[in-house]
């Protein structure tokens, strides 16, 4: 019997979580490119529009690249993963939807700048923390 953290067999439970996840992941980019383009919908600036899809998409690019290639990773990374697709999914496109359809703010932007940079955050902590418990559990 092996344990959470040092399981590599894609069981039902991953597979299925995996999916969704970049489900979420696909609908969530899109959603929040969408919503920033709402938002700055105003905005004559094309070179910064262009720049603020980069840095909005960027995070969801990244997750689902680490998705496509997580398949060796052993499952509590994964689920790890796949748990941080879904909160960067959902909580990006309902922080940009109160912006793009709530009342006009004069600081409209700090919320597209802010929200990715804690998406990097999240990924930066989570994700290499799980990987290295998963490992320790896996020498036991």
């Amino acid at each position: 019997m092996t344990s959470v953290g040092t399981q590599r067999s894609d069981g039902g439970f991953l597979v299925g979580f995996g999916l969704l996840s970049q489900l979420a992941v696909l609908a969530g980019g899109t959603g929040s490119v969408y919503l920033m383009l709402m938002a700055g919908r105003r905005n004559n600036s094309s070179l910064l529009m262009a720049l603020f899809t980069i840095w909005v998409l960027a995070p969801f690019v990244v997750l689902g690249l680490a998705s496509l290639g997580s398949k060796s990773w052993l499952a509590l990374t994964r689920t790890t993963l796949y748990g941080v697709m879904l909160v960067v999914s959902v909580t990006s496109v309902i922080i940009y939807a109160g912006v793009a359809f709530g009342p006009p703010r004069p600081q409209g932007a700090t919320a597209f700048v802010l929200v990715p940079l804690s998406s990097w955050l999240l990924m930066a902590v989570a994700i290499p923390i799980a990987a290295l418990t998963a490992r320790r559990n896996a020498r036991r």
